[in-house]
């Protein structure tokens, strides 16, 4: 077994090698920064109503003061928003600003067919239990989970409360004013390229951009997937008029496809997806891989209404008693005798709370760290080998069986979930174009080149990912675009760079009163990401709640609250993520991707300075797993004493 065992290390280590590129991150481009229009115009807006949108009143104009400015309404935007009227504020005290047509954030964007959550919906989606709502299915498809934010957000009036095709660039706090000045580009017109520009105030202001929002796709030599002659677009923004369906439809019928050669480059979550249902309608299908992914089975089943009401819905509090037990299940596992109530592939995925944490390992010494990846191989052993032979099970031919297998420890890459897409390579019109880890060559007016093979296309189907979300590095600002200026004009990216990440829970800066965001450093992290952001919206919404209350102002009306960090709580919490941030050595072997930055195995804290890894350390999310950092808050919640926070009013 230990020869064995040290063989398959070895395979990871020689399959690594092969994604290894020096670009690193510079290989790939981001649609919205391309030099070129056609690439830049794969990601303009066309599911907005520009039309309707004109002639709406603006839910902002110039010289508004809402007392909370929530820029985003994503999932995140929508549950702070949410959160924040459950602690007694009203929605005509909140705007969001949204730079989509819609809400919905990665919900709007996303219609490729095959759509649906890889998480399953009685978790994944908040306020369940406030709306009523019995989701379809296990996995909701990507126009259900649409559709419900747009019901959340019209049963708690925010429908008109939301400036949509808008951007807020600049946040400014005036100490004397006690509130942000806040600068916001507006978009109208037919393809909202109109730009303008107002100037509101809020008292409060929230940042709630999503980590995965930037598509990308690789640099590529020949004519770059610009000059390719036929159609092309990025699976973040499905062309329906390209392939025939809607973007309404769970599973649209595809009926342009007809006939028609068709290449997908990119073998990842969305991929997984996609394939089945491009193979269903096109002549021939050509997958473009560079890695591929772990592919483990999906169980997708119709909601069955009695079980709903009598064993799931059943009982005040199921929500977030199913949530947790979804939570426990993947980081410490389940008391003895504790049913596993989602009871799917993630929670018998034991080694991939290596990434989200565990309390075992929660805040362990660098030199523990190869203690810790030796124990997380070991778990991952018998898991990585059942997805091997999985491939094995269901694809006949042994050559692409053994191209479509992954040989890197499971946590490295999101797991993906699917009965239908290993089992489209068994139809003789799909293609597996494995690139040995290289990537494709060049594109050509008419096609793809890979491993010196032209394939000759009339579709391109990018399905090649977003910007990693580690280029932020842990500075919310960034990630939502905003600048943003504290007391005295300090800037909140100078603190960070210069003191590292510095927050009390992960959601608020000392010298940034009054802004909260939600994110994963030094906050949790879940393969439940909904789960993650709920939690800090609530978080969140009752420091603001609770300084209002210590002021006096029950009433949730008086304006000029100050609801800040304490400098010290502030340290204590980061010397507390200090400490676990050992544990992330555990993505030191994997394969390059979005959570190595694109680098290699290795360990990339060799060369750097004191400082240095001071400020690394300080952006790693909470190491010892999410159900930790609930019992964390309840004890919080439960003193009632606003710890760590200072309010104050004029």
């Amino acid at each position: 077994m230990a020869a064995e065992f040290a063989q398959v290390q070895q395979k990871y280590a020689e399959e690594a090698q092969k994604r290894v590129k020096e670009e690193g991150l510079s290989q790939f481009q981001a649609l919205k920064k391309s030099d070129n229009d056609r690439l830049r115009h794969l990601v303009d807006d066309i599911w907005a109503d520009h039309a309707a949108l004109d002639a709406q009143t603006p839910a902002l104009k110039m010289g508004d003061s809402p007392k909370f400015l929530i820029a985003g309404a994503g999932l995140a935007g929508i549950v702070s928003a949410v959160r924040l009227i459950q602690q007694g504020f009203t929605a005509d005290q909140i705007r969001l600003v949204e730079t989509a047509g819609g809400v919905g954030g990665t919900w709007y964007w996303n219609r490729y067919p095959g759509l649906h959550c890889d998480v399953e919906s009685y978790i994944y989606l908040p306020l369940l239990e406030e709306m009523g709502f019995m989701p379809s299915h296990k996995y909701a498809s990507g126009v259900e989970i649409r559709h419900y934010f747009e019901d959340v957000v019209k049963k708690y009036n925010l429908a008109d409360k939301i400036l949509f095709r808008a951007q807020v660039d600049k946040i400014q706090w005036d100490d004397e004013a006690r509130q942000y000045k806040a600068k916001i580009t507006t978009r109208r017109g037919p393809r909202g390229d109109e730009k303008s520009s107002i100037s509101v105030t809020a008292e409060y202001v929230y940042m709630t951009a999503g980590l995965l929002t930037t598509p990308q796709v690789p640099r590529v030599g020949g004519v770059g997937f610009e000059g390719f002659q036929g159609d092309i677009f990025h699976t973040s923004l499905w062309n329906y008029d390209v392939t025939g369906g809607s973007s309404e439809e769970p599973f649209p019928e595809l009926s342009k496809l007809a006939g028609k050669r068709v290449g997908i480059v990119g073998t990842g979550a969305t991929a997984i997806q996609v394939v089945p249902f491009l193979a269903k309608y096109v002549k021939e299908l050509y997958v473009f891989q560079r890695t591929p992914s772990s592919v483990f089975t999906r169980g997708q089943k119709p909601t069955d209404p009695n079980e709903w009401a009598t064993s799931i819905a059943n009982e005040k509090g199921w929500s977030q008693k199913r949530i947790r037990n979804f939570l426990q299940a993947t980081a410490d596992g389940l008391p003895e005798g504790v049913p596993n109530l989602v009871d799917d592939e993630w929670a018998h995925l034991g080694s991939y709370r290596a990434l989200t944490g565990d309390t075992e390992y929660g805040a362990i010494a660098p030199e523990k760290a190869p203690e810790l990846i030796g124990h997380f191989l070991q778990v991952d052993a018998p898991i990585a080998a059942r997805v091997r032979q999985r491939v094995k099970d269901i694809v006949k031919d042994p050559e692409t069986a053994e191209k479509l297998t992954p040989w890197y420890p499971t946590w490295c890459k999101r797991p993906t979930y699917s009965d239908m897409y290993l089992q489209a390579f068994n139809e003789p019109h799909v293609h597996l174009v494995d690139t040995n880890g290289k990537g494709i060559d060049s594109v050509t007016t008419s096609g793809i080149v890979a491993n010196g093979t032209e394939y000759p296309l009339d579709i391109i189907v990018l399905s090649t990912g977003y910007v990693t979300p580690s280029i932020d590095g842990g500075d919310p600002s960034i990630r939502a675009g905003i600048k943003v200026l504290g007391r005295n004009g300090r800037d909140l990216s100078e603190k960070f760079f210069t003191e590292g990440v510095s927050t009390l829970y992960g959601v608020a800066s000392n010298g940034f009163p009054n802004l909260f965001w939600l994110g994963p450093s030094q906050g949790p992290i879940s393969a439940n990401h909904a789960a993650a952001l709920d939690t800090l919206a609530k978080l969140a919404a009752y420091m603001v709640g609770e300084s209002h209350a210590k002021v006096g102002d029950k009433s949730k009306t008086q304006r000029r609250v100050t609801t800040e960090v304490d400098a010290a709580a502030e340290t204590n919490w980061g010397y507390r993520i200090m400490q676990g941030a050992a544990r992330f050595a555990i993505i030191s072997v994997c394969t390059p991707g979005y959570l190595t930055a694109e680098t290699g195995p290795g360990d990339s804290t060799k060369g750097k300075s004191m400082e240095e890894l001071a400020k690394l350390a300080k952006r790693s999310p909470w190491s010892s797993g999410f159900p930790a950092y609930l019992d964390v808050l309840d004890e919080y919640y439960k003193k009632g004493e606003l710890e760590g926070v200072i309010a104050s009013v004029t």
